[in-house]
């Protein structure tokens, strides 16, 4: 079994300290690629993959919207555009969260 090559893109959260660094919470959305070293140690790259891959996706995907909607619904109410960063960091985070923990919870089901 090859190693799951998904699990390098978790060296790109190390961006999110730049966002401690330099004040700027855009930066805090890359933390979330920290969830995909955990997937380094998963198994192997076959069909099975693929498809947990796909599953992940589609809760990501419905987390993305629903979020979204969220936000742009809050910041045009209360017309508070400061918070348009953060809620951008939220999103790029809690996507990425989403997908690798729906990707560990079926990659260890093994359905």
């Amino acid at each position: 079994m090859k190693k799951n090559l998904m699990g390098y893109l978790g060296l790109l959260g190390f961006l999110g300290l730049l966002g401690l660094v330099t004040g700027n919470e855009g930066f805090y959305g890359f933390f979330g690629f920290f969830g995909f070293l955990s997937s380094m140690w998963g198994r192997g790259s076959d069909e099975r993959v693929d498809r947990n891959v796909n599953r992940a996706c589609r809760n990501s995907f419905v987390f993305s919207t629903l979020a979204s909607v969220f936000f742009i619904v809050y910041i045009t109410i209360l017309r508070a555009i400061e918070n348009l960063l953060l809620a951008f960091s939220v999103l790029v985070a809690g996507s990425m969260v989403i997908f690798v923990a729906s990707f560990i919870y079926y990659n260890e089901r093994g359905d």
